[in-house]
């Protein structure tokens, strides 16, 4: 008892002289004159406004500090505010004081408002406030003043808002609800090192804006969390255990685009980092990542996983790193996985003992399924990556498809160079009759920059692609199909951003019916403008040699092409599906087109064409036929109509033909048509966009004992028939005018019976004037035999 009474005692006057020393530090305290003194020495150093328009306070419970009202200090010179800030309170630690050593126990503040801005001439506005000038570090050496330390139990931030603005980038960045809490918190300024305990930050916005660019980038609700975090910049390190960070939403949009990327729910955990740039060492535990997020319409899911993976100049291990991925959008589902097992080397020399990606996707009715497997290896030094020997499949299926299923093995090998922003890929890889080579290269990651080369043997594109619908019985539900065929959508807008450039070796190829032979195109695609040119191949007998062009700017198209020795009529099938003409010769196109869809297309062609054809016909009408069915139709002085007939055709020796092209209309004035039989001239318009022709062509007999039925057709021999081509090109109508070839064929006759009379009287004045002259003659002679006596 008597022990307890003296502890009594000696607490009792430990608590009456701490009143004591309380009541004597209050007293002291002058909290106006210190706020005054204050203020005057940071005007003296920074030439800044410091006000404390709120209470400064002494408080000795929970321990001793200094509390701050609302306070505000200028930028220099100027009454403009550089830093806010609503209340703040300095605690430190009661038994140092004893010691009549200052130990900052805790640091909080509240309602914190700062703007920092780096000017065009790269200065801070906040360089005044450091310590760094010349004189001052002068003074700091020739006082023997030692490194700074800060040592604080906690801080305590809440309520923080902090504007960055780099006028140089022209960019503003925004730190909103700005709400950080620590524990112990050791700065070490001469060893240039950072411990913090138990920090954590909570609902953090920020917000960034480039001016110039007009792109603009915002997290919401950032939250970070860690036992412990260690830094050293002079030994660049960093030291991080029990990570957590998660951020409720990331959303980016690119000001020249408009395209929008968001992250929603990202969350990344580790339960150890160390990373040292110096030693170049790196070592996690429990690494995971997951996220969710939209870019443009796509949506995805990504989930990382990696258990443990340790980096070191002399060696790197690390157990299976697995990625999972989803993607939805456009009508398509895309899930992948990839793997990296077996983890071992040196920095220098990564070794992956296999990578393994598979991947599905599913649109519509197709489904598509990858796998690929090959080991890896890379080098972090120089930050290269090589896949040696890539191998797997890839399938498609489809129930339109003609086999339903495709199936392509892939053989190859891969290459990335980070640093360099290069990559290249060479794969082969065979289906159904097809052999496929191509080796892919990226010259350039960002702008993407990439080339290629690609040979097949030989490739039927129609086979793998769902057949043409079947046709339609009526003529109105032909009509509707090709309407709706006409009023297909282009969109070249794939191209903008696209640079590109290549080569296309393909030895057969079919598309569209069309069939090639040692085909050779080049192609480079750059400014929203793809040109294929030269374009090349061998086709229907003959070759066809020109380029391609295709423009995003206006949906334009232009066409220049020479064909030579081709056989018109196959070609003509299998493109269009006309039988119009047949023959061989050369075909020029020279044309150009822009439109939102096929129709606005076809409508806006502009240019020329011309053909040269030599033995071949005219399909759909029979003209020998029809004129030498003159006699009876002469008489009845009546024309004939004709829709055009497959089984009927028109023979030729030569053909020759020009176009100008307008508005989508060819028209053609210099029709020369050379038969045995006839001669056929013309003139008139195709329209291409209504597909449609408006033609009048002139049929003439120059022959009647020879050619295509000409000996039944002698009274017609040099007239000219008028013929009229009108209708859809898929119905052609033939009309022969030969009630206007009966005024001609009436003048031909009469004309040569004047011939003829003129021809008798002449005659009968020849043998008048040859009778006079023998008379005369004769005459003559008796004349003479008198005069001589003979």
């Amino acid at each position: 008892m008597k022990i307890i009474r003296l502890a009594g005692i000696v607490v009792s006057i430990g608590l009456l002289l701490l009143a004591i020393f309380s009541g004597v530090l209050y007293a002291m305290f002058d909290s106006e004159k210190i706020k005054a003194e204050l203020a005057r020495a940071v005007f003296v150093k920074t030439q800044r406004q410091l006000t404390m328009t709120g209470p400064l306070q002494l408080s000795l419970w929970p321990n001793v500090g200094v509390k701050l009202g609302h306070t505000t200090l200028s930028e220099p010179a100027s009454s403009r505010e550089f830093l806010t800030l609503d209340s703040a309170r300095i605690a430190v630690a009661v038994m140092p004081l004893l010691a009549k050593q200052v130990v900052v126990n805790r640091l909080e503040a509240d309602g914190l408002t700062a703007t920092l801005i780096k000017r065009k001439d790269g200065t801070l506005n906040t360089a005044d406030l450091s310590s760094d000038k010349t004189e001052d570090k002068k003074e700091k050496v020739g006082a023997g003043e030692t490194a700074t330390q800060f040592d604080v139990a906690g801080i305590t931030l809440t309520n923080a808002h902090v504007v960055w603005r780099d006028e140089q980038a022209g960019s503003t960045t925004t730190l909103a609800k700005l709400n950080i809490a620590t524990g112990h918190v050791l700065a070490d300024s001469q060893h240039q090192t950072l411990a913090v305990d138990a920090v954590a930050l909570k609902d953090v916005q920020i917000n960034r804006r480039d001016e110039t660019t007009g792109s603009t980038m915002a997290l919401v609700g950032l939250s970070f969390s860690a036992d412990h975090v260690a830094a050293s910049s002079e030994l660049k390190t960093l030291v991080v255990d029990s990570l957590a960070l998660k951020n409720k939403q990331f959303s980016q949009r690119d000001g020249k685009t408009g395209e929008t990327t968001r992250l929603d729910d990202l969350s990344f955990s580790a339960a150890h980092v160390a990373a040292d740039s110096g030693r170049q060492t790196l070592a996690v535990d429990d690494v995971a990542l997951a996220t969710r997020g939209k870019r443009g319409s796509n949506v995805f899911d990504i989930d990382l996983a990696a258990p443990q993976l340790t980096l070191t100049p002399g060696k790197v291990t690390g157990k299976t790193i697995s990625l999972n991925a989803k993607f939805n959008g456009g009508g398509r589902q895309t899930t992948a996985k990839i793997a990296l097992s077996g983890v071992e080397g040196t920095l220098s020399d990564v070794k992956v003992t296999r990578m393994v990606l598979d991947a599905d996707s599913n649109s519509g009715t197709t489904a598509l399924k990858i796998h690929l497997a090959s080991p890896l290896s890379a080098n972090l030094t120089t930050q290269t990556v090589t896949l040696q020997k890539i191998a797997g499949t890839v399938d498609m299926k489809n129930p339109v498809l003609p086999m339903k299923q495709v199936s392509l093995p892939l053989n190859g090998s891969a290459q990335v160079d980070v640093k360099k922003q290069r990559a290249a890929v060479k794969l082969a890889t065979q289906f159904d009759e097809s052999k496929v080579f191509l080796d892919a290269r990226i010259d350039h990651f960002s702008p993407p920059a990439s080339g290629f080369d690609l040979t097949i043997d030989r490739l039927n594109v129609d086979k793998y692609f769902p057949p043409k619908p079947a046709v339609a019985t009526s003529s109105a539900g032909a009509a509707d199909q090709a309407s709706a065929s006409a009023d297909s959508p282009l969109d070249f807008s794939a191209l903008h951003g696209l640079n590109l450039h290549g080569a296309v070796r393909i030895g057969s190829l079919q598309v569209k019916n069309l069939k090639f032979a040692q085909l050779n195109a080049t192609l480079k695609a750059a400014n929203g403008r793809l040109d294929i040119s030269p374009l090349s191949a061998n086709l229907y007998e003959g070759s066809m040699n020109g380029s391609l062009t295709v423009n995003a700017q206006g949906n334009g198209v232009a066409v220049r092409q020479k064909l030579v020795g081709v056989s018109i009529n196959p070609l003509l099938k299998d493109l269009a599906d006309k039988d119009l003409i047949a023959g061989k010769g050369t075909v020029t196109v020279d044309a150009t087109g822009q439109g939102a869809t096929v129709l606005a297309l076809k409508k806006s062609l502009a240019g020329s064409a011309s053909l040269i054809l030599r033995d071949g016909a005219i399909k759909g009408i029979n003209l020998a036929q029809s004129l030498r069915d003159i006699k009876a139709t002469l008489g009845a002085k009546q024309e004939v109509t004709q829709v055009s007939r497959g089984v009927d055709k028109t023979d030729f020796s030569e053909l020759a033909a020009s176009f100008r092209i307008a508005g989508g209309v060819a028209h053609n004035d210099d029709l020369a048509m050379k038969s045995p039989f006839l001669r056929l001239s013309g003139a008139g318009d195709i329209d291409i966009g209504n597909n449609r022709i408006n033609y009048l062509a002139k049929a003439r007999v120059v022959n009647t004992s020879a050619g295509q039925d000409g000996k039944e057709v002698d009274q017609v021999k040099g007239v000219t028939v008028p013929v009229r081509v009108t209708g859809p090109l898929d119905k052609i109508t033939w009309k022969i005018e030969f009630a206007n070839a009966i005024g001609d064929l009436l003048k031909e006759k009469t004309q040569v019976r004047i011939d003829e009379k003129k021809q008798q009287l002449q005659q009968k004045v020849d043998e008048k004037k040859q009778e006079i002259r023998q008379k005369a003659t004769d005459q003559l002679k008796d004349k003479l035999k008198g005069l001589f006596g003979r």
